[in-house]
């Protein structure tokens, strides 16, 4: 990855949250159930899920660059969302979604050259170096923007 990709790819992570948030525009109290598709999450359970992961993956990219060879725990995202009361509330999630990208974005833009090849070992998918870490997490929010705009496009 050069770094004209990565820093489109910072630019997408960076707006991940505001591509969330326009996505859920205007959303009304039946919104928060819709499924793109039997069997997928509901509109409140990918907010919830972009709380969670979006916290697990900027403590990731930390452990990535602090450490020397981490290993980078991978989580059960369906038994989260089981488990994790996800009908609670939207708002805490998207707060904690807003602050784990806004503290990340600065470190991302910080970084040199070299720290982007810095890398642990995912316990699920092996090697995970600050690039692959940053492949992953800067389309992530798009991905579910999108998913909840179908979800809604759905009704």
């Amino acid at each position: 990855m050069n770094a004209e990709e990565r820093e489109s790819l910072i630019d997408r992570y960076e707006h991940g949250h505001a591509e969330v948030l326009d996505a859920l525009a205007g959303i009304d109290e039946d919104g928060w159930s819709l499924r793109e598709a039997p069997g997928e999450w509901s509109v409140r359970e990918i907010v919830h899920h972009l709380g969670d992961s979006e916290m697990a993956a900027a403590f990731r990219i930390r452990l990535i660059l602090a450490e020397d060879s981490p290993i980078i725990h991978g989580y059960a995202q369906e038994a989260f969302a089981r488990h994790l009361h996800y009908d609670l509330p939207v708002e805490p999630s998207l707060a904690a979604f807003a602050a784990a990208r806004a503290s990340t974005a600065p470190l991302l833009r910080s970084l040199s050259g070299n720290e982007w090849q810095r890398a642990g070992t995912h316990t699920e998918f092996g090697p995970m170096s600050a690039e692959t870490w940053l492949s992953w997490y800067g389309v992530h929010a798009h991905d579910h923007a999108d998913q909840i705009r179908r979800a809604r496009a759905a009704r």
